[in-house]
């Protein structure tokens, strides 16, 4: 059975390669899926693609009438895809949610950190043989108020995270984990509640239709000048326009984020020889309260092992006629 992999990296296809074992025959292309590179799937029934491939209804009938019936996906988000329609047309797609919680939590943390104590900040000072303190202050992150919005698989990793700093935890979710109000001492409350009483606020939600721009300016406004906010889940979680306009008044304190609204075409590519035409994007990378990284959380060993060894498991279930844990049905098309 031959296999197309979209959006291959460098780096993850030797651990793509060894997940494989020599069973499928694989081949990669670091193109992106899209309109234009839909056609190199000619010939492929089964398609592995990343969070930033373009899974629009237009690209599935192309890829339905090309032959392909299998789509895994290489991220727990599946925003990317229309699952309406693939699931309509007949497509069987799986994601892989479980791949490594710890990585993405992990990283959030280390984008508060480097944030609050300006390591980047400090670092290029030392390099530059200045060794002063000045504009170095942060603040501890003991006894702070941490509101954590979604408590899934990351958001409650995240959770005991803030709790082994000592952090006050308030927190959001559907579903409330009995388990970290018990271990954690957390807190459910309102998402008001947490914008207007949190000074850190970190966001592990998935994109849906229903919380799309959740942090817009009417949010925004409940939060202190003193709020950091972290986003290490999906960019359009956050209105950008309204966000710069909150860090021009100094309305927050800060923004660490992995994602951006706006990613395709300017993410998962060298731009530094081209010009970025994104105004906002340019804009938002002016502010020294912003800390930016290029949606690198899920880029650890641990990561993209499991995540290469989920992607054969949900190809196996397929080749054996069986519905994986992993399978996106279509209930789940708008959720």
């Amino acid at each position: 059975m031959k296999i197309l992999v979209y959006s291959a990296k460098a780096f993850e296809i030797p651990f793509i390669s060894a997940a494989n074992i020599n069973k499928y025959q694989i081949t990669f292309t670091p193109d992106a899926l899209d309109t234009e590179t839909v056609f190199k799937a000619v010939g492929y029934r089964i398609i592995c693609i990343f969070s930033g491939d373009d899974a629009s209804a237009i690209v599935l009938e192309k890829l339905w009438d090309l032959g392909v019936r299998f789509i895994t996906i290489r991220s727990a988000g599946f925003n990317n895809i229309n699952l309406k329609v693939a699931k309509n047309l007949g497509f069987q797609v799986a994601n892989a949610p479980d791949y490594s919680p710890h990585a993405i939590a992990e990283h959030a943390v280390a984008l508060l950190l480097t944030l609050n104590r300006k390591i980047i900040m400090a670092n290029e000072q030392v390099h530059a043989y200045n060794f002063l303190q000045n504009n170095l202050m942060g603040f501890n992150l003991h006894g702070k108020t941490v509101g954590i919005i979604g408590t899934g698989r990351i958001g409650s990793i995240m959770v005991k995270i803030m709790h082994g700093f000592g952090c006050k935890i308030l927190a959001n979710d559907l579903q409330p984990d009995d388990d970290l109000v018990e271990l954690c001492d957390v807190t459910y409350v309102t998402l008001d509640e947490i914008y207007k009483k949190a000074a850190i606020i970190s966001l592990h939600i998935p994109l849906s239709y229903q919380n799309y721009y959740l942090i817009n300016k009417e949010k925004l406004a409940l939060m202190s000048s003193d709020t950091i906010l972290i986003n290490t889940s999906r960019g359009a979680l956050v209105d950008t326009k309204a966000l710069i306009e909150a860090l021009e008044k100094g309305a927050i304190a800060g923004y660490c984020t992995d994602v951006y609204e706006k990613e395709k075409g300017t993410f998962f590519k060298d731009n530094s020889k081209d010009s970025i035409k994104d105004e906002d994007l340019k804009k938002l990378l002016t502010f020294s309260n912003v800390l930016l990284t290029p949606h690198q959380a899920f880029v650890t060993k641990e990561a993209l092992q499991h995540i290469a060894e989920i992607t054969f498991k949900n190809i196996d279930s397929w080749l054996a006629h069986t519905v994986g844990k992993n399978e996106l049905g279509l209930e789940m098309a708008d959720s």
